[in-house]
């Protein structure tokens, strides 16, 4: 329900409005013998409106609690604004400014606009006027004005105002659309009711009847617009709930359009024009009721004009509204799907409304259409179709009943609007969307059905943008009902970008981008591999169902193994091929685990990770797979070191499977690491290359990678030769989207811990560290940042200020704070989140490290806190694989004793897992002061 439906329907009493008649006599007899235009009797009416718009709030927020209406709440503030504005307007004309014989000037209506024109507001919406006057503004109008605005302003109202005559009010409508779309929302409030009228009337002769599509065009680019700034997509998991897509403002352009067109003043007589089902317009007033909730209660709870739901009010707003937790669902998650498919049901509305018009009368399609209109009009056929045309250059159905004579052809209209490349009819979206019910058990087991759908998402050219169109008509979940129940489903988490259905999408999408030639520099590696598989086909499906099974109270990945198990056949999939799908979706994010969060240096990471992979068929299509999926969570995920990590593993566990490694013994690549150094240090002298390697422990040779090797040559000779103890180097990787920062001093037990802390200071993430230690008692450490800047200038010099950091640390002319990043904008932003901390400490990953895995809520200063505790249990740490995976921290460290000794004994290792939970929940008795 909408604008003038407000006026349309009774109301029931059951929120307490005064009138601005009581209102008004309750001030007079405040006031009492004061003089109206006194100092005092101003204070006694602020006083006065501002104790009856906080009661109007209240109750208006406590009737929102109690029966959860809130298109009621929205029209009940804008009533109680309503008549708080009436009494104002009489209290300054009949008292502040009596006029005994008003002369035809001195005349003003004062009308809402905007969504205040809509008979609806929010608790921190702002309040938009307008004054019209007769002719020129008049010294009595501009008291009368002054004194109303002032009083609001006061009142800590945001007003927005504009005054002016009718002429003056036509001619800017006629020019400036933003006063077109106000005046079209008008509202009569109180004063001269005739000027109001007349204002309206030349409004709905002169200026509506000529320029109806160029409005609609202008809506419909303004709203294209609003949602490419939002990120053009209903489905992130902070959206906003006005101006997002699927908002509040998507239904306020729908009904401008159809008021501006239809000449409607209400939505439901857009039922009666025919551009709306019955059930369509119960669709529309339930969005509507829902979003103004939301919205409402966003406000009250926030106290300000907050549009954005962000992860801290989630939870609050979800308790508001009595979403409690479900099997397998938090109170939040459940909350927000809801909101997800409130947001689709207004994407399915604006499609309709918005095709239908744009067809019929605006803008002809997209610019090719309108290019191509001339040679196309009217119906034509399709190639060796006889159930659908091309209908003005968009696909349509061939006549009424094609879906209830066949209902596989809801299936199949996809197929061909992909395999033509053509966009769908309005007529044809209206009657896919009313045809739902026809997609029974028949339909879904049904051959015919089953391999159009699986030639749609194996068709890399299309395949995204059909997948979208079923879904977003309700054709997908209806299809395969497994997909229907993840439609709108958000995880409550900072990791993902997106729900769960349209990262899907996303990730079948990436892979057709591949497919085409795509990403060739982000993914090389993808690339390579893509010609060796024998069937790609597998990939789309098992991007297709890899979450599909997210939400439910047990392991996605294993629910999502049987899932595929059984749709797999359904598809047309051979046993085999359902058994390697199933295979990738149960260990769909083995592949990203393992390299991010263990030593691939260690030959035994790859040798585990072989024997559960088993051939290199699997490894490619887990290789491709893994890449999709990360880059489909959300911009900025995918980084250039997680594809480094990933092509590292693949190549370390290729030869493995392929049977084509020779078994090098480890004395033999140790051998070869020394020689190739030796190769690129030509220019040192033979003894002092010798004498340098000697320096070194035998697995150093092993773990450190070539060009680091060199880099630490390079770093700790330029150090020798000038004298100096410390030294630092900075390697700018800009593939990997990472800076490496290396150090060489005297070794001591707190050092990893000050560097983590010096890299805090200086906002720098951490995403892993390489620990060696020479022969003659010196440390030479390699951590690798997270890249901040665009410029390699700007990241060198954030790696010299953390190299300084760390001289003044040692040096003691630094302290690192004990409570370091606690009030960080990251911290805060943490808050709404609830993590159970976990540490596990193995002998079985490593031959030579006990492995120590922590995972927890993150937060700035995390790592030193964890690195300190470390080395207080008198561990050194061989290497430190840090992972983020938005508000999880989950940090791996290879770990020895003091001499060089894995942790066998079970009270030492139970000390080590106690110490670490310790640093998630610190007790009061046992906090340390701190000092590096």
């Amino acid at each position: 329900m909408t604008l003038a439906e407000a006026e349309a329907k009774p109301r029931k009493p059951q929120f307490a409005l005064k009138s601005a008649e009581a209102l008004l006599a309750e001030l007079d007899t405040a006031i009492g013998d004061e003089a109206p235009k006194s100092a005092a009797a101003r204070a006694v009416v602020l006083a006065h409106m501002r104790k009856t718009l906080a009661e109007a709030r209240k109750s208006a927020e406590a009737e929102l609690l109690a029966n959860g209406k809130g298109t009621r709440c929205a029209q009940n503030l804008s009533d109680a604004q309503d008549e708080i504005i009436t009494a104002v307007y009489l209290f300054a004309t009949s008292r502040v400014y009596p006029v005994d014989n008003p002369s035809g000037a001195e005349a003003i209506a004062l009308s809402a606009v905007g969504g205040y024109g809509r008979g609806t507001l929010a608790p921190g919406s702002d309040i938009d006027l307008l004054f019209i006057l007769p002719y020129k503004q008049t010294p009595w109008g501009e008291q009368v004005t002054e004194y109303i605005l002032y009083l609001l302003w006061d009142l800590g109202q945001k007003v927005g105002h504009a005054v002016r005559s009718v002429d003056e009010s036509i001619r800017m409508a006629r020019a400036d659309m933003t006063v077109r779309t106000a005046t079209l929302e008008a509202r009569y409030l109180t004063g001269d009711k005739a000027l109001f009228d007349q204002l309206v009337r030349r409004f709905e002769t002169e200026i509506m009847p000529k320029t109806g599509p160029e409005f609609i065009a202008a809506k419909m680019a303004e709203r294209d617009e609003r949602h490419k700034a939002m990120g053009n997509t209903r489905y992130v998991v902070e959206p906003n709930i006005k101006d997002g897509k699927g908002g509040l403002r998507d239904l306020n352009t729908l009904f401008w359009i159809g008021k501006y067109f239809y000449q409607v003043k209400t939505s439901h007589e857009l039922v009666g024009k025919g551009v709306l089902s019955n059930g369509e317009y119960r669709l529309f007033s339930r969005a509507e009721d829902f979003l103004w909730a939301v919205r409402c209660h966003l406000h009250f709870l926030t106290g300000r004009a907050e549009e954005k739901l962000t992860f801290d009010v989630q939870p609050e707003l979800a308790h508001r509204m009595g979403y409690a937790q479900r099997l397998g669902m938090l109170g939040v998650e459940r909350f927000m799907k809801r909101y997800f498919l409130v947001a689709k049901d207004v994407g399915d509305l604006t499609r309709i409304i918005c095709a239908s018009l744009e067809f019929n009368h605006a803008k002809d399609m997209d610019l090719v259409g309108r290019v191509l209109a001339p040679f196309r009009s009217g119906k034509s056929r399709i190639k060796g179709e006889s159930d659908f045309v091309l209908d003005t250059g968009r696909i349509n159905i061939a006549a009424p009943d094609v879906f209830e004579k066949d209902p596989v052809n809801l299936i199949k209209i996809f197929l061909v609007a992909g395999r033509e490349e053509l966009l769908f009819h309005p007529d044809a979206i209206k009657v896919i969307s009313r045809s739902l019910r026809l997609i029974d058990n028949r339909v879904r087991n049904d051959a015919k059905a089953n391999s159009y759908f699986l030639t749609i998402l194996t068709a890399p050219m299309s395949v995204e943008r059909i997948l979208r169109a079923m879904n977003e008509s309700g054709v997908l979940g209806k299809f395969v009902p497994d997909f229907g129940k993840i439609v709108a489903l958000m995880q409550f988490n900072m990791y993902h970008h997106y729900t769960v259905d349209e990262h899907l999408i996303r990730s079948v999408g990436v892979m057709a981008d591949i497919a085409n030639g795509g990403l060739r520099d982000q993914l090389p590696l993808t690339h390579e591999l893509l010609p060796q598989l024998n069937d790609t086909r597998l990939l789309y499906v098992a991007l297709f169902l890899h979450d599909i099974a997210k939400g439910r109270p047990e392991d996605h990945s294993i629910a999502g193994m049987r899932i595929a198990k059984k749709l797999c056949p359904r598809f047309g999939l051979t046993p085999a091929e359902t058994d390697t799908v199933s295979w990738l979706i149960e260990h769909h994010l083995l592949m990203s685990e393992i390299a991010q969060a263990r030593d691939i240096q260690d030959p035994e990471t790859a040798k585990a990770f072989a024997d559960v992979v088993q051939s290199p068929q699997r490894l490619a299509l887990l290789m491709i797979l893994t890449a999709c999926d990360i880059r489909a969570v959300g911009p900025g995920v995918w980084t250039g070191w997680k594809g480094s990590l990933l092509r590292a593993l693949y190549y370390a566990t290729e030869p493995l499977l392929s049977g084509g490694h020779s078994q090098v013994t480890q004395s033999d690549r140790i051998e070869a690491a020394r020689r190739q150094l030796a190769e690129k240090l030509e220019t040192w002298l033979p003894a002092d290359v010798e004498a340098y390697m000697a320096r070194h422990y035998d697995h150093y040779w092993l773990r450190a990678e070539p060009e680091l090797q060199l880099e630490h040559a390079r770093m700790i000779r330029q150090a020798d030769s000038s004298g100096e103890t410390f030294a630092g180097s900075i390697r700018i990787k800009a593939f990997e989207g990472i800076t490496e920062v290396s150090f060489y001093m005297a070794d001591h037990p707190r050092l990893l811990s000050l560097i983590a802390g010096a890299c805090t200071m200086q906002d720098a993430s951490i995403i892993g560290a390489q620990i060696f230690s020479t022969r003659d008692g010196r440390a030479i450490d390699t951590f690798r940042l997270r890249r901040s800047f665009t410029s390699d200038e700007d990241e060198k010099v954030r790696a010299t200020r953390i190299i300084d950091t760390v001289r003044q640390l040692l040096q003691g002319k630094r302290q690192i704070l004990i409570d370091l990043g606690k009030e960080s904008r990251h911290n805060k932003r943490l808050k709404p989140f609830a993590l159970p901390a976990q540490v596990s400490v193995s002998n079985a990953l490593s031959e030579k490290f006990t492995v120590i895995e922590v995972s927890g809520l993150d937060r700035m200063g995390l790592l030193h806190a964890m690195t300190r505790e470390i080395s207080d249990l008198n561990l050194t740490i061989g290497s430190a694989h840090i992972g983020t995976y938005g508000e999880k921290a989950v940090d791996v460290f290879y770990v020895t004793d003091l001499t060089g000794q894995k942790i066998m004994s079970k009270p030492r290792q139970r000390k080590i897992h106690d110490a670490l939970m310790n640093v998630f929940h610190p007790k009061p008795a046992e906090q340390k002061v701190v000092n590096g």
